[in-house]
């Protein structure tokens, strides 16, 4: 080779070697500055990583258990949407009341508002949340103070933290604004943050259920009288809600209550013998009780397990592990033992039985 070209070829070379180290160079300055460490807010250097954390339950935002009303005549609700948990359990006559959980949300409407029931402080209390509800029963009364549970409720309130519609009759047009809770809250002197974890051990990496059965469509009879349907919308992976076969929808956007988890409890209710004979309920709802977790089209068997009243319930797989739940909202159901709950798969091609899984066999 000349010696012209092998001078070229030298220069290649060298050009070459100093592009790749100075790649090099970058590469290693960047890697640098993403381990660099930064002051957080309170002045204190940590290392910026990014990583994924749970959406439906973060901040310290303490929440608020607001008691909604489920009667016919209430429908369509407030506010279902933006709670991070919603509770459904019977109430006297058959009908459902639902406690809806609501943490750092700013909503306008929330409600038709109703009463309160004594065994839904449990689930307040397992929340670390301020329970709001619009009266009580005798039971409610007497366990609000018995706990020294902070509550606010709309009976003894100013006249501004609820205020009631025009668009529904009473009793089932009371209604109140996370703003106004708030604000009532803190003429009290309540906490208003919460350092307690979630009731649900939540994950950000999807949870499927690979070796769960089929749940494309979830029949929960709470009563004769209140019998709720969920439907598997596979696209966006959340379930549609129905209730006496009718779609539920937002009270003002008329947009569909979906869910992304299901929980279904066992356990008994019965009715109370007091002196005012209105047919109220209790729960027996202290033990482990059998159920399920529903999630992406996919059951499984799980049990439930409450030890106390002011004590989280833990929700177990049946080999005693702590389940994991999807990031997104969540409605427990709290049913009968003799509830004929349906689970049922999506129907194969050319078969049309087989698929279906009922709590009665």
């Amino acid at each position: 080779m000349e010696k012209g070209g092998i001078k070229i070829l030298i220069a290649i070379l060298v050009i070459l070697v100093i592009a790749a180290g100075a790649v090099l160079a970058y590469k290693i300055t960047q890697d640098k500055q993403e381990a660099e460490p930064v002051a957080n807010e309170n002045g204190v250097l940590t290392a910026e990583v990014e990583e994924k954390t749970v959406q439906i339950f973060k901040g310290n935002d303490r929440p608020f258990a607001v008691m909604i009303d489920n009667h016919e005549d209430a429908w369509p609700q407030a506010g279902l949407q933006n709670a991070y948990m919603v509770y459904e359990i019977i109430v006297e006559g058959g009908e459902t009341r639902l406690m809806a959980l609501f943490k750092g949300a700013d909503l306008e409407k929330i409600g038709p508002v109703r009463s309160a029931r004594h065994y839904f402080i449990d689930y307040a209390m397992e929340n670390d949340a301020i329970y709001v509800h619009f009266g009580q029963s005798p039971q409610a009364q007497s366990d609000i103070k018995k706990y020294s549970v902070d509550d606010i409720n709309g009976i003894s309130e100013d006249g501004t933290t609820f205020w009631r519609v025009k668009d529904k009759a009473a009793p089932h047009n009371a209604v109140t604004s996370t703003e106004n809770l708030l604000k009532s809250a803190q003429s009290k002197k309540y906490r208003t943050t919460s350092d307690e974890t979630s009731v649900l051990n939540y994950v950000t990496d999807e949870v499927n259920l690979e070796d769960g059965q089929g749940a494309v469509t979830v029949t929960i009879p709470h009563s004769d009288l209140q019998t709720v349907e969920y439907y598997y919308d596979e696209e966006n992976k959340v379930y549609e809600r129905y209730a006496r076969n009718e779609e539920q929808v937002d009270w003002d956007t008329e947009t569909p209550v979906t869910v992304k988890n299901i929980i279904i409890t066992f356990c008994n209710n019965y009715t109370l013998t007091d002196s005012e004979n209105k047919g109220r309920q209790g729960l027996k709802n202290i033990g482990t009780f059998d159920g399920y977790y529903i999630t992406n089209g996919k059951a499984i068997p799980i049990k439930c397990i409450k030890e106390a009243r002011d004590e989280k319930t833990v929700y177990q797989d049946l080999d005693g592990n702590v389940i994991s739940v999807n990031d997104g909202n969540t409605f427990v159901h709290i049913c009968p033992t003799d509830s004929d709950v349906k689970i049922e798969a999506p129907e194969p091609a050319e078969e049309t039985t087989g698929n279906t899984t009922s709590n009665n066999t």
